[in-house]
């Protein structure tokens, strides 16, 4: 008699959450034909479909549902009850799943990331950068990593001790043509690079002086949500762009870009990184919070 494996339930409920097997199957480190084999397999026995499968798209049938309501939960609670076993180990080993957006990423690499697995070997780092806002929770991580005022109000966060600041900036001959902004509202005035956010909306730009907070609806001919991109656009000199500070550093200094309205963007909260209040924190998630802690006093 067939009796499904952890390893086949799991691979229902991560099908069930990315709606992909594709996705499901890159996730698990499996190809996709051993995936969908295993869901069929599961399927023959329970003797009904748990998911409605066309050439676009994945989707949960009613049953398909209900079965992974029940069994989503149920396993949740078996693999936590694992790792609290495996918390007796005296060395952190395992993998730990990251999320950060890319900024985010190449500042935590070197000084946290890279000098955790000198430190812990045993330990695989899974670092994923995208610039959407994801559920680390349903999503799979166990920490993201991103700017202060975005981390979710129910996680733990640690501060990195970096502070931020935002810089716009114009290139060269750009501002010689038509000149720089004196304030905000002097923006509207010149073509920007629109930003768009991980949830889909255009950034409005944020300024303040003095306590006195300004947010400019720019308009510009293109929108775009990757910074590299838009850095490309603003040194190509279409207008005026909205930065991280680091992501235009080399930029400025090299004086290819010139930065105006500086005494608008004071510092802000940096980057943290942050993590469910679980009670049952492997060995290796607690090596890694407490030498970011470590670093961000250091740095502090």
């Amino acid at each position: 008699m067939y009796r499904p494996g952890l390893n086949d339930l799991d691979a229902v409920v991560a099908v069930a959450r990315k709606a992909s097997f594709r996705a499901a199957a890159l996730e698990l480190g499996m190809s996709t034909t051993a995936l969908s084999n295993a869901v069929g397999k599961l399927e023959a026995d329970l003797g009904i479909r748990l998911f409605n499968r066309t050439t676009r798209s994945v989707s949960l049938t009613d049953a398909g549902r209900l079965f992974i309501e029940q069994v989503a939960p149920a396993l949740q609670d078996i693999h936590g009850a694992m790792e609290a076993v495996r918390l007796h180990q005296a060395t952190p080993s395992g993998t730990l799943r990251i999320n950060a957006f890319a900024m985010a990423a190449r500042e935590i690499l070197s000084p946290l990331v890279l000098e955790f697995l000198r430190r812990h070997p045993k330990v695989h780092v899974d670092l994923v950068t995208e610039g959407r806002l994801v559920d680390i929770v349903a999503e799979g991580f166990d920490l993201g990593v991103r700017v202060a005022d975005l981390v979710p109000s129910d996680m733990i966060a640690v501060s990195l001790g970096r502070p931020q600041r935002y810089a716009v900036v114009g290139a060269p001959a750009y501002i010689e043509r038509h000149g720089k902004p004196q304030v905000p509202p002097d923006l509207l005035r010149h073509p920007c690079i629109r930003v768009r956010l991980p949830n889909g909306a255009l950034y409005r730009w944020e300024s303040e002086k003095g306590g006195q907070r300004v947010q400019v609806d720019v308009t510009g001919p293109i929108t775009l949500d990757e910074a590299s991109l838009a850095r490309t656009a603003v040194l190509e000199g279409i207008g005026f762009g909205f930065f991280m500070e680091r992501n235009v550093h080399a930029e400025i200094e090299a004086g290819r870009l010139i930065r105006v309205l500086e005494d608008w963007t004071p510092p802000f909260g940096g980057l943290c990184l942050y993590y469910p209040g679980r009670r049952n924190p492997s060995a290796a998630l607690k090596a890694f919070i407490s030498l970011a802690r470590e670093l961000s006093a250091t740095s502090g």
